[in-house]
Parts: C-alpha cells; sequence; structure tokens
C-alpha cells in the first residue's frame, strides 16, 4: 500500500493545528505534574490538621503511602490505556483518560469522613483514580503528538508537550501560595492554636483548583480527530485518513498526492512475538530502563525538596511558632523559586535543543552532567553546612533540574512515541512509562523514610544524605550506559522509517 500521506504529514508547515494539539495535549501532563507536586505543601497542611499530637508532623508511613498510591494508579493506567489506545484508538480513550483526572481532582477535594484514617483512606483512593487518568494520558498525549507532527518539527512539538509539566508545578506552587496567604488573612491564627478549622478547607481548594485546566481542554480533545497514522496504518481506512487531515492541516486532496510515496511496512507479527523483540525488544528494554532510572532520581529529589532544604524553613528553628498556612506556604514557595531558576529554564532549554542536537545524545549528556553534579554535592555533603557554602549546594543542587529536564526527563518522554509501529506505539509507550513510574514509587518512598528517621543524630543524617546522593548519582551513570543501548537516533527521521 503506497502512501504518500505521511510524506504530507511529515513535510507539512507548521500550522494552527500543531500549537491546538500541544496545548490540548500539554494540558494532561500540566494536570498531572499540578497534582503530584502539591504533595508536600499539602502535607504540611495536613500534618497541622490532623496530627496536632503528633507535633504536626505526619508519619513516614502516611505520607509515603499518600504518594506511592498515586503512582501505582499511574502505572496501571499507563499499562491499560497504553494497550487500548493500539487496539481502538487514541481519540476515544483521549476524553476517558482526561474525565478520571478531573473526578480524582474533585474526590480527593471532596475526601470525607468523621475520624482522620477514613479522610485519609477517601484521599487515597481518589489520588489511585487521579493516578489512572494521569497515567492513561501519558502515552495517548505523547502517541497523538508525534503522529500528527512534521518530522523536522517534532521533537520541539513534543518537548513543548512535555514542558507543561513545568508550568504545572509552578501553577501548584501559585495555588498554593495564594490560597495560603488569602486564607492566613481571612482566619488568622493565635499563638496557641497555630491551625485554624478552615485549614482543613483550605487544602481541599487547592485540589480541587487543580481541575480547571482539564475541564477547559475537555470540549477540544472531544473535537479532535483520530492521527492519521493510526486510521491509515491500523484501522486501513486510508480515505478517512485523508479526510481527517484535510480537516486539521488545511491542505487538499492534490497536495496530498504530491510527493514520493512512502511504503510503511505491513507486516502483521504480534505483540511480543519473537519477530516484536528482534525488532523492537532492544528499543524497548533502553526505553523502561531509562525511564526507571531517570524516575528513581527525579521523583525523589523533586517532591523533597523541603527535606534537602530543611535548613531554610521556619519551623527547622526552635522557638518559633509557624502556623499551617505559614508552614505550607513555605515549602511552596521553595518548590517556586527551584521551578523557576532550574525545571522551566530546562524545558525551554530542550524545546530549543532537542532537534539540533538529537534525542539520544540530549539524554546521554543530561545524564553526564546529572552525575557530575550529584558526586559533587553528595561526597563533600556535610562540607557545604559546616563552611557556610550552603547556598552553593543549593544552587547545584537545583541545576540537576535543569539537566534533567533538558534531557532524560524530556527524551525519555519523546522516545516510545518514535520508535515503535503505529499498531503497537501506545502499548510501549505505556510499558516504558510504567516501568518509569515503579522506579518513582522506589525513589519517592525510598527517599522519604530515608530522610525522616528520627532515630538519627545530625551526623548520622548527614552521612546518610551522603550515601543517597552518592547512590543516585552512581544511577545516573548507569543511565548514561543504558542510552547506548538505542538502536537509533529519530531527530528527523519520519516515524515509519523507524519501524
Amino acid at each position: 500500500m503506497s502512501l504518500r500521506l505521511f510524506h504530507r504529514l511529515d513535510t507539512a508547515k507548521t500550522q494552527y493545528y500543531h500549537f491546538k494539539a500541544i496545548i490540548v495535549a500539554g494540558m494532561g501532563l500540566f494536570t498531572d505534574a499540578y497534582h503530584l507536586f502539591c504533595v508536600p505543601p499539602i502535607m504540611s497542611l495536613l500534618g497541622h490538621v490532623y496530627y496536632k499530637s503528633n507535633g504536626y508532623q505526619i508519619s513516614p508511613a502516611v505520607e509515603s503511602s499518600t504518594l506511592a498510591v498515586a503512582l501505582l494508579g499511574t502505572v496501571i493506567g499507563q499499562l491499560i490505556f497504553g494497550r487500548l489506545g493500539d487496539l481502538v484508538g487514541r481519540r476515544r480513550l483521549y476524553g476517558l483518560a482526561l474525565m478520571l483526572m478531573m473526578a480524582g481532582s474533585f474526590g480527593c477535594g471532596f475526601s470525607m469522613g468523621a475520624t482522620r484514617g477514613c479522610v485519609l483512606a477517601s484521599l487515597g483512593f481518589f489520588r489511585f483514580v487521579l493516578g489512572v487518568g494521569i497515567g492513561g494520558d501519558y502515552p495517548l498525549s505523547a502517541t497523538m503528538m508525534s503522529e500528527c507532527a512534521n518530522k523536522r518539527m517534532r521533537g520541539v512539538f513534543m518537548a513543548a508537550v512535555f514542558s507543561m509539566q513545568g508550568l504545572g508545578i509552578l501553577a501548584s506552587s501559585a495555588v498554593t501560595m495564594a490560597v495560603c496567604k488569602i486564607f492566613g488573612r481571612i482566619y488568622p491564627s493565635s499563638p496557641k492554636d497555630p491551625t485554624p478549622k478552615e485549614a482543613d478547607m483550605a487544602w481541599r481548594l487547592i485540589l480541587i483548583l487543580g481541575v480547571i485546566p482539564a475541564v477547559i481542554t475537555f470540549y477540544w480533545r472531544m473535537m479532535i480527530p483520530e492521527t492519521a497514522r493510526y486510521t491509515a496504518l491500523v484501522e486501513k481506512n486510508v480515505l478517512q485518513a485523508t479526510r481527517d487531515m484535510e480537516r486539521v492541516l488545511d491542505m487538499s486532496d492534490g497536495q496530498i498526492a504530491e510527493g514520493h510515496p512512502l511504503q510503511p511496512s505491513q507486516s502483521s507479527y504480534p505483540l511480543f512475538s519473537k519477530q516484536f523483540f528482534l525488532r523492537h525488544g532492544r528499543n524497548l528494554l533502553a526505553c523502561s530502563a531509562g525511564w526507571f532510572l531517570l524516575d528513581i532520581v527525579f521523583y525523589s529529589s523533586t517532591l523533597f525538596q523541603s527535606k534537602i532544604y530543611h535548613k531554610y524553613l521556619h519551623e527547622e528553628h526552635a522557638g518559633k511558632a509557624v502556623t499551617a498556612f505559614e508552614a505550607a506556604f513555605e515549602v511552596a514557595s521553595l518548590q517556586a523559586i527551584v521551578a523557576c531558576y532550574s525545571l522551566i529554564p530546562g524545558y525551554i532549554a530542550a524545546i530549543f535543543l532537542i532537534d539540533h542536537v538529537g534525542q539520544l545524545s540530549l539524554q546521554a549528556i543530561g545524564f553526564v552532567f546529572m552525575a557530575i553534579i550529584y558526586f559533587s554535592i553528595g561526597v563533600p555533603y556535610d562540607i557545604y553546612w559546616k563552611s557556610h557554602t550552603d547556598k552553593l549546594f543549593m544552587f547545584l543542587y537545583g541545576l540537576t533540574f535543569f539537566f534533567a529536564n533538558c534531557g532524560p526527563n524530556t527524551t525519555t518522554f519523546i522516545l516510545p512515541a518514535e520508535l515503535f509501529p503505529a499498531r503497537f506505539r501506545t502499548t510501549c509507550h505505556g510499558i516504558a512509562g510504567a516501568v518509569g513510574k515503579v522506579g518513582a514509587i522506589i525513589g519517592a518512598v525510598g527517599f522519604l523514610m530515608a530522610s525522616q528517621d528520627d532515630d538519627q543524630n545530625g551526623y548520622e543524617k548527614a552521612l546518610g544524605m551522603r550515601v543517597t546522593l552518592i547512590i543516585l548519582g552512581g544511577i545516573w551513570v548507569l543511565g548514561m550506559a543504558v542510552t547506548n543501548l538505542f538502536t537509533k537516533e529519530t531527530k528527523g527521521t519520519s516515524l515509519e522509517e523507524n519501524e
């Protein structure tokens, strides 16, 4: 079957539809980041509301469970929606994933119960639902964007979609800060009781507000057509694929007939067959392993910045009473600062560099620089604090987020959507993403448990942090080695060539 259709997709000029697709696909990543990274300040509020008898400190087991349940839902969502995306189509599931995110957002905000345990159990359940929706959105958004982009700008478009994660992190911090400031002024606390009863309303409002971007883009998702590549290659309906493309890319059938014909692969080997593994097993292993190693470090570091920068939180200073709103505000403001000087610039750099440097080169460079920085801050960890050069430590630690986002955090999202055939594309992306989120669970829960051991003295805590940072540096070295497993660079190539 000779299809000039793909030639026109690969060579189409950048149009309004491409930018619309970036926003529609990116809002899922935005919502994902908002809800995952508003957890640290919300944990501070929950501690003041429900753990007064424990010095306002949530136990590590409860905090890690709240995080892990959302990530577990993400794993399940990526596997289920990834497979269904290849079986029934990307578009048919696109709205469903967003609906699950919206339901999870509202459910988290309205977590009910007569006791602390019931409220937290309800919150955990709805965070699981939210996680399933987030997980389903990953393979669908990545694949939708990759299949409608031209090959010259595909990396830029997909990096732009993923960069919405950075805006989601910043938005979660900004919303938390605004809510805490407003509630703090309207409902002032007293020295005897630093936790007004309205603090229970504040954390719920923060979670509910995260649904707004998803609601805004829901209509657009319902109106977006199925990708031409899925319709032509999987459903075998070239005429419908052509009509769908004419609707959104402003080109006539005569234009589609121009150019050199492409001959996509028509072999019918099934998923996970011997032929599948011979053709794609190495790339699937490379995508999954790279994402797994990246998420171990990235999620542990990003979710628990306040544990790293604990010295700069007022609640660490003896004799200073900190209200619930002040405690959450400080954690959120810390995240906002790191997002502005490190996280978001990294996403922007990835957008500008990826189609010039290449996906694999950018991933390898990111792993190298992050390994160097982690060893640099890990080996002399206690010296930074004893010699009053802790600001240098903070700068270097924040710099790791820049190289992560201008490197493997972006490329691990892009590569699985470029390397596999259309009929396996969301499945393989879902598998790689699910393996990555298993790494996130290991990293987030493990780091939290290690950083909150109350039985350790100051020296033991410093030693434990040093060892942790060195181990994380070693993981970056493994990530660099895994990058060599990929079979080809995807920069500037057609998706059909990559098959």
